[in-house]
């Protein structure tokens, strides 16, 4: 026979190693249940796991003697505050977790963002300051892409914060990461405004 408490349902979900340093206890939380479907319910944070899962195997990181370079998690338990009275242990889910908000800020694509040798975009200078890192977009300034650098917040799924660097209504140029990273800076651009943005030399 198998006990099961009712009065708390949990649901168990695994949050990548980037974003776990922003997730605290008591966090909001919309959870979708797989067997569900079309409704979302609510929940908050109840605890964070302190030691890392490797995603291929499932073990702890710290028990395994594969590479440190693979991908991990952290396990999150989220407490639903209004249980349906349908659901069962074991069922699949899907959590979002809330960890910040922000309101009448200026983001920019994620896709946008990209980095920079001091050197590449300021020529001149000793060479261990040409080497280091800059983080930043491209603007479009006349009819050349000229790189600007950001200062960054907080980044949703498709956007992110900017702090400082940018105005609004700036333009940006955004693509592929390939296009994006192999940009030159003052390279002269082509704009065409049925398409993406088409560098001419």
């Amino acid at each position: 026979m198998t006990i099961a408490d009712m009065s708390l349902i949990t649901a168990e979900v695994k949050v990548d190693e980037t974003d776990i340093v922003s997730v605290k206890m008591d966090q909001k939380a919309d959870i979708t249940i797989d067997a569900i479907p079309g409704h979302v319910f609510q929940g908050h944070v109840i605890e964070i796991g302190n030691t890392a899962i490797l995603r291929s195997t499932g073990q702890a990181a710290s028990q395994s003697a594969i590479s440190s370079q693979e991908a991990k998690d952290f396990k999150v338990v989220v407490a639903l505050d209004n249980p349906p009275d349908e659901i069962r242990p074991g069922l699949s889910c899907t959590a979002k977790v809330t960890t910040a908000r922000r309101a009448r800020i200026l983001t920019a694509p994620i896709q946008a963002l990209t980095i920079r040798q001091k050197g590449d975009i300021e020529p001149g200078g000793d060479s261990k300051a040409a080497k280091e890192e800059v983080q930043g977009v491209f603007v479009i300034s006349g009819e050349k892409a000229v790189f600007r650098k950001v200062e960054t917040g907080i980044a949703g799924a498709t956007d992110i914060e900017i702090l400082s660097g940018l105005n609004d209504g700036d333009q940006i140029v955004t693509g592929s990461f390939k296009v994006i990273r192999t940009l030159r800076n003052q390279a002269r651009i082509r704009v065409d405004n049925e398409a993406a943005i088409k560098v001419a030399g």
